[in-house]
């Protein structure tokens, strides 16, 4: 049954794109060094949602993707575990399976990823299927084509009937913000997922060249901290895509901090979204323990 609308216009909310990224460069020039460093290193390995979203994806590769999340505290035992694994519906029952006895959730991008484009009921059967299989988590893409045409009610509906199937698994919500344009209507994007019932929302698909970025980031982040003003439901959040390094994957985490403070900083409301990012983080973490920096190739390719 399709979701009965609650949809309501709101204010739109200016955006003061200079403030923006004025202040977002300002987290590009920190540094933290030593305890606070290992600290930080191990919080993004616990946000990593590790991703294989290929035309080409075989149940071999799943299953290597699901055993380096298995085995990442085999050379170090007080390592995090990642937070999730990432696939497409089809793929979910095998990682299910290969996770089974981990902590490790498995996500799965769904409703026509990467475009959005196929009817509400192709979107429902997907989200279902994954559901059924065992995802604790959908990844859904927003109908872009509906928000640039003003549609929002639609989009809205979508998103709530979505997220009525989930059941309870939870929702991340992907706005593909480079294909949204201005950082207002990121704004306006961030405010209906999470008005329609997103449990997160995600920048990107990571399948266009424009992906993640610190000021778009902070535009959400801002977007999470004032529906949280207004609502007192703390929304997650997960930039996707081109956070490739642990010092990157740093200058996300100081900003998270600063923006929407320390109940954040928690893979419950904070993902990346990143298929290279774990193995940066583990080499800077062996360089944090021996001083000295291990070769690529002693780290999974998967």
């Amino acid at each position: 049954m399709q979701h009965q609308s609650t949809f309501m216009p709101t204010a739109t909310v200016a955006v003061d794109e200079v403030g923006v990224r004025e202040r977002a460069s300002r987290f590009q020039k920190r540094s933290i060094k030593k305890d606070s460093k290992v600290l930080a290193l191990n919080t993004v390995l616990s946000m990593i949602d590790l991703t294989t979203l290929e035309g080409a994806d075989t149940v071999g590769k799943v299953r290597e993707l699901c055993s380096k999340a298995r085995n990442l505290h085999s050379a170090a035992p007080d390592l995090p575990h990642v937070a999730a694994v990432c696939v497409y519906p089809t793929l979910v029952a095998e990682a299910k399976r290969c996770l089974e006895g981990t902590k490790v959730q498995v996500a799965a991008v769904a409703t026509a990823f990467p475009s959005g484009q196929a009817p509400l009921a192709a979107k429902l059967a997907d989200t279902k299927a994954a559901v059924a299989d065992g995802a604790d988590e959908i990844d859904m893409v927003i109908s872009r084509g509906r928000f640039h045409s003003g549609d929002e009610a639609f989009v809205f509906d979508e998103i709530a009937t979505i997220k009525e199937a989930c059941g309870s698994a939870h929702l991340k919500v992907i706005l593909e913000t480079g294909e949204l344009g201005s950082l207002d209507r990121i704004r306006r994007a961030s405010d209906l997922a999470m008005r329609a019932g997103g449990d997160f929302i995600k920048t990107s698909t990571g399948k266009i060249p424009s992906a993640a970025t610190l000021p778009v980031t902070l535009v959400m982040l801002e977007a999470i901290r004032d529906y949280y003003y207004d609502t007192g439901k703390r929304i997650g959040m997960k930039p996707a895509g081109g956070i490739s390094t642990a010092k990157l994957a740093i200058q996300y985490l100081i900003m998270l901090r600063e923006t929407l403070g320390q109940a954040w900083m928690t893979p419950d409301l904070f993902r990346f979204g990143a298929s290279s990012l774990a193995n940066d983080v583990l080499r800077q973490l062996e360089k944090q323990r021996s001083g000295a920096y291990q070769s690529f190739d002693y780290f999974s390719q998967a």
